[in-house]
């Protein structure tokens, strides 16, 4: 096995192994670690190819919460199908931005993702609400900025879309991370092909990152049965590693804009 690939494959493993762990906010590693870790030397590469990952993933963490009937299907389906126009206008904007603003602006996001970690999440449930247009048109535009957020970055968007659904709808949590996660898989579905038409997306690299995290996840979830107590301290720190990420991130792209 080339180095190359181990990287890869190892990589894949710890995006995956995140996600099932803690949830939300995992998958914002990934360009990262495709770009300084397993070498993707073009920024917009490196988020194609990361968008497809996530995506495979996503779809693969659904069927595991549609079994538990943890998914509001009718509020899913719309916020995935009005979503998925923000996040090819929104990856189609982020292909014609530099790639080291690009990663610029990536870093700060890092930032408001990890600030968001810190934050306590509660498991309460919401107060489901009516749905009537007005119900229909928050979650419409909730998913419009949601989309383009995920497509301009080649991210899952979770971070966005869980508060975003129970903004909209007044649904659980845990029925808004479940039926996140149609939008998510679409969003970054629809972000791969938009790359994947300029041929901004490495197929082989995404097939290793997409069979190890499958193997890493179902190890994630695994753990966090065990380790359900400690939830926010894992969240405590893997915040602290997303800010020293970004840190990273946005000293490596910084020199692009003198």
């Amino acid at each position: 096995m080339s180095e190359a690939v181990f990287l890869a494959l190892g990589a894949g493993a710890l995006i995956g192994f995140t996600l099932g762990l803690i949830g939300g906010g995992g998958s914002i590693l990934a360009t990262p670690l495709l770009l300084y870790v397993v070498g993707v030397a073009n920024p917009h590469v490196a988020i194609g190819t990361g968008a497809l990952a996530v995506s495979v993933n996503a779809y693969i963490n659904l069927i595991v919460h549609a079994r538990n009937g943890h998914i509001w299907w009718r509020c899913a389906i719309l916020f995935a199908l009005v979503g998925t126009i923000g996040a090819l206008a929104g990856s189609t904007l982020g292909k014609a931005i530099d790639g080291q603003h690009l990663l610029f602006l990536f870093g700060l996001l890092m930032m408001v993702v990890g600030g968001l970690m810190l934050r306590p999440r509660k498991n309460e449930g919401g107060s489901p609400r009516r749905v009537d247009w007005r119900m229909c048109a928050v979650t419409g535009i909730v998913a419009l900025i949601a989309g383009g957020v995920s497509g301009f970055f080649g991210i899952g968007g979770g971070f966005l879309i869980v508060p975003g659904l129970i903004l909209a709808t007044g649904m659980s949590t845990i029925s808004a991370i479940g039926s996140s996660l149609l939008a998510v898989g679409t969003f970054g579905l629809a972000t791969a092909i938009n790359y994947a038409a300029t041929g901004l997306v490495d197929w082989t690299i995404a097939t290793e990152f997409i069979v190890s995290g499958i193997a890493g996840g179902a190890i994630g979830t695994l753990a966090s049965t065990h380790l359900a107590s400690r939830t926010g301290l894992l969240n405590r720190v893997f915040a602290g590693l997303i800010f020293v990420v970004a840190v990273y991130v946005i000293y490596r792209s910084s020199g692009s804009l003198r």
